[in-house]
């Protein structure tokens, strides 16, 4: 029995040893199992939204275009604030006086109930006064 439990331990030995000399050969192997995980996923959504593009490019478009309009925006108002631009738009100092609003003669005019009969019935013009 000596025998066979000094094969079994050199086995045990040798078999860590192995697994030793694999992890330090291989330390990444776990960060290469996450990248291949990763470039599937990336495939797969590249299948996707390939399909996307092709179904609906008016959509892409619109998109495209509406990135660039926010990126120009964010451009300029990133160049505006550079050169102080926001300062020299600053409030203009002055007076201001209230002007109440008045009729010519004072009175106020007051609107004339509808009759029934008026209602729906479209004015005709009149002719103008002979000379």
């Amino acid at each position: 029995m000596n025998r066979i439990e000094a094969i079994s331990g050199r086995a045990l030995e040798l078999a860590s040893t192995v697994g030793d000399n694999v992890r330090q050969a291989l330390p990444k192997a776990g960060q290469l199992l996450d990248a291949g995980a990763k470039l599937g996923v990336l495939k797969s959504g590249a299948r996707v939204a390939g399909k996307f593009v092709r179904r609906n490019p008016v959509v892409i478009a619109a998109a495209v275009a509406g990135a660039g309009l926010l990126w120009y925006a964010a451009h300029r108002r990133a160049k505006r604030a550079e050169e102080g631009d926001r300062e020299s738009r600053g409030t203009i100092e002055g007076t201001a006086r209230r002007v109440d609003a008045k009729r010519g003669n004072g009175a106020r005019r007051t609107r004339t109930p509808r009759t029934a009969g008026t209602r729906g019935k479209r004015a005709t013009p009149q002719a103008p006064a002979p000379h």
